[in-house]
């Protein structure tokens, strides 16, 4: 895509020009300093937002519809604040090789599809949605690789003291790698990947939605404000700029939830819960585990911790991506 700041002309805006702050492309960084600083400061990220995420996955696994509230009460009661954190130590250790991973496909596919497409003649606009449609696809296929062992570990703790049910692993896991290693010994390696189909197919359209969404949102934001900078040179107002891109972020990550969301619940009851046969336990497949779901709450049922994931995404969205250009900026070769 082109360093240039970027012109975009439209009726509806008056036929009036208007440029968004410059992207830096992939060929900009500096490699070092963009994973070393990345994965500090995502790691910040992660952390501050487990808590949410433990609390849409236990309103996944549940069989009856329960509120954040009282999940948040049982876990405090029984658990206490590190109920919260359960897992954590697992998903940190994921998210550093897997975020490395989503950053550079990201970025090395944005920046080589945004320049073809616009050699292939495609306007401005489209060919930065493509670009950013495809970086969101080529990202969460990369990273699922790495996330999706980690996704199986961390999950089996952060569900771990839920509410008695039958259908959940009926191990007893003291951390991480005793989870690893039981799991190891009853599932094989296998084990590692259930749900990795299912997370391919939720992961890649919701990342290619969020990012193409994302994308346009962001231009029409700017282009609502009518502003006229040009680029990264240009006196941009540093809280305007957060502004936009954090609006930008929830109004996106709204689409890609809403969107996602059934088969978010489905990928997670497959890396979760268990189907009892004959006294023993099997792996349940992605037909029973849909069928249970709607059997137990319907088609909403397919939508159970839609608030917590909406909630985590946006708040993790509008974090990452701030984090992310402020990232990107930060590494950016002198």
């Amino acid at each position: 895509m082109s360093s240039s700041p970027t012109e975009y002309d439209s009726a509806s805006i008056s036929e009036s020009q208007f440029h968004v702050p410059e992207e830096i492309d992939w060929h900009m960084l500096d490699k070092s300093k963009f994973f070393f600083l990345g994965a500090a400061l995502f790691s910040g990220v992660s952390a501050a937002l487990y808590p949410v995420v433990v609390l849409k996955t236990r309103q996944q696994v549940s069989s009856a519809k329960i509120s954040c509230r009282k999940i948040c009460s049982a876990i405090m009661r029984y658990e206490g604040f590190r109920g919260f954190y359960r897992g954590f130590g697992t998903s940190l250790m994921g998210t550093i090789p897997a975020r490395a991973l989503y950053m550079c496909a990201l970025e090395v596919t944005k920046s080589n599809v945004g320049t073809a497409s616009a050699h292939l003649g495609f306007s401005d606009a489209a060919a930065t949605a493509i670009a950013n449609a495809a970086g969101g696809v080529a990202s969460a296929l990369a990273a699922q690789l790495v996330w999706t062992p980690v996704d199986v570990v961390s999950q089996r703790l952060m569900v771990q003291g839920n509410i008695k049910n039958n259908l959940v692993h009926g191990l007893n896991y003291r951390n991480g790698f005793d989870a690893f290693r039981k799991i190891l010994c009853v599932d094989g390696p296998r084990g590692f990947y259930r749900g990795f189909g299912v997370s391919v197919v939720t992961y890649a359209p919701s990342n290619a939605v969020w990012w193409a969404s994302y994308s346009m949102v962001h231009r029409l934001i700017w282009g609502g404000l009518g502003n006229d900078g040009c680029g990264v040179g240009s006196n941009y107002n540093s809280k305007m700029m957060v502004g936009v891109q954090g609006l930008s972020a929830v109004m996106a990550s709204g689409v890609s939830a809403i969107v996602t969301m059934p088969l978010d619940t489905v990928k997670t009851r497959l890396q979760v819960l268990d189907a009892e046969e004959n006294g023993g336990r099997r792996p349940m497949g992605f037909v029973q585990t849909v069928r249970n779901l709607v059997k137990e709450g319907g088609v909403l049922g397919c939508y159970r911790g839609l608030g917590p994931r909406w909630a985590s995404m946006s708040m993790s969205a509008a974090t990452m991506i701030t984090t992310y250009e402020f990232l990107k900026r930060m590494s950016a070769k002198q």
